[in-house]
């Protein structure tokens, strides 16, 4: 039985992986009017679809909307009783049925032809109903469902999910939509983290931030090391300026020498020149600076180089960068 379940399932990923070749064929003028009536789109993209089409116009529809062209899923059916209010003339329907006979969804398309909305038919027969009333139709033809019966919509939808995604990504490459667009729409989780988040939002700062003067004994730079629990210390000279950085590492490096901490200055053991950063760096790309010199911390500093924070590998864990 176990061998019957691998055979079956192997042979589900080969049917589904030629209809998904398969779909090369539809990406033609008609495709590309598709993603010029969507691109020109004033308004909002509306995805209509009912059953397992209502599921991947779903997903479709959220996928539009999280990299740049604002869309929303309408369910035919609640739409006869409502929501075809949400529809203007300047939105584009993009109405989804494998066989385009959908009754739920041909009983709206007068009505929708009436407002004076665009509409892009996305099924499998272009002779269908839905495509002859379309202003362009896009077809997601499949040779067979993987399913072994010919009936559970199997490589159909996934067949629509992956020409959706298509209509996505070729929008977002029109439109020039940058990574800094991407999270704006995904402000939540860890990506919006990632890609958001700035040094400004992590650092220690104020009374928070570990710093001695160069003329600390090595016993002050210790003692503040200790009360700021950041594993380091910047050192700055008379001016407030940016001198040095003295960090666990250095504390074990010295344990071997005739160090007296309680009376050699800081100054004669920090590291100088340390790298730093900008408050307005992105985290994730100071994570990337960190693990690229294998450092577990870093010194802020402001235009005239002066420390302004401090932040190190746990404030990047903690905040749900790392």
């Amino acid at each position: 039985m176990e061998k019957d379940f691998k055979k079956l399932a192997l042979d589900v990923i080969e049917i589904e992986q030629a209809a998904i070749q398969g779909l090369v064929k539809y990406v033609n003028q008609d495709f590309v009017q598709a993603c010029q009536y969507l691109y020109d789109c004033k308004g909002r993209v509306v995805v209509i679809g009912m059953g397992k089409s209502g599921h991947i116009g779903g997903k479709i529809a959220a996928t539009l909307a999280s990299t740049g062209t604002p869309a929303f899923f309408v369910h035919p059916g609640e739409a006869s009783h409502g929501d075809l209010g949400m529809i203007t003339d300047e939105d584009v329907v993009l109405a989804i049925s494998n066989s385009g006979e959908t009754a739920e969804v041909l009983t709206i398309i007068p009505v929708i032809k009436r407002i004076g909305a665009t509409l892009i038919a996305m099924s499998g027969n272009p002779s269908s109903t839905l495509a002859k009333y379309s202003d362009t139709h896009i077809c997601i033809a499949v040779e067979k469902e993987a399913c072994p019966l010919g009936l559970a919509p199997t490589s159909s939808t996934t067949a629509t999910l992956v020409m959706g995604d298509a209509l996505a990504v070729a929008l977002l490459n029109a439109r020039g939509f940058t990574s800094d667009d991407f999270a704006l729409s995904h402000p939540g989780g860890s990506l919006g983290k990632r890609l958001l988040l700035q040094l400004s939002d992590v650092m220690h700062k104020g009374e928070r931030l570990p710093i001695v003067s160069h003329t600390a004994t090595v016993k002050d730079a210790l003692l503040e090391m200790s009360q700021k629990g950041l594993g380091m210390t910047a050192i700055v000279d008379d001016n407030n300026t940016l001198v040095g950085l003295f960090t666990d590492g250095d504390l074990r490096r010295i344990l071997e020498s005739n160090i007296n901490i309680k009376e050699d200055k800081i100054d004669a053991v920090m590291t100088r020149s340390p790298i730093t950063a900008n408050e307005n760096m992105l985290a994730a790309e100071a994570l990337k600076v960190m693990e690229d010199r294998k450092i577990n911390g870093l010194i802020i500093v402001d235009d005239h180089h002066k420390p302004v924070g401090a932040m190190n590998m746990h404030d990047l864990l903690t905040s749900g960068v790392l």
